[in-house]
């Protein structure tokens, strides 16, 4: 692992268990019922797109090694059908959903912040991709977006 990459976990880790830390320490429940609810929602659809990879790729990856993430194959059905990195989704749906809950501007600080590492850790996850799988990992980015799940669930439905 490279350093960038250990800097990027460190402060995502502060960040992410900051954000859950605050929300938890200012949450207002006497704010907007509609937002909390909202905030609420987005939480519980993150836990699909956290937990559905496990199952998919220990499934469909022929995973060699302990860990889940060590396929030997290109996974592109169920939850990858749907976006390209459903993990770092369900970490910026939870980044969402803790700013909604509490509405505060610490939380929302401290969500975009791990939004931004999510986001560039799908850029990374890509290069390693591409080298790994190929011109198959190149078509499949051509199909699915990266995080966009509405718009994964529309071309889904419409193929």
């Amino acid at each position: 692992m490279s350093r960038k990459m250990i800097l990027q976990s460190i402060l995502l880790t502060i960040t992410a268990v900051g954000q859950m830390l605050a929300a938890w320490l200012l949450y207002n429940p006497d704010a907007n019922s509609t937002i909390i609810n909202l905030g609420w929602g987005i939480i519980m659809l993150s836990a699909i797109f956290g937990w559905l990879p496990i199952f998919t790729f220990r499934s469909r990856g022929k995973v060699e090694g302990k860990s889940y993430t060590e396929t030997t194959v290109l996974v592109d059905s169920g939850i990858y059908s749907i976006v390209r990195h459903p993990q770092y989704l369900a970490g910026i749906l939870i980044n969402s959903g803790l700013s909604l809950i509490t509405t505060h501007w610490i939380v929302i600080l401290l969500g975009i912040i791990s939004w931004g590492i999510y986001i560039q850790n799908t850029f990374s996850e890509e290069d390693n991709c591409v080298e790994k799988f190929g011109d198959s990992y190149c078509a499949y980015q051509a199909r699915v977006p990266r995080l966009n799940f509405a718009l994964g669930l529309i071309r889904l439905l419409s193929r």
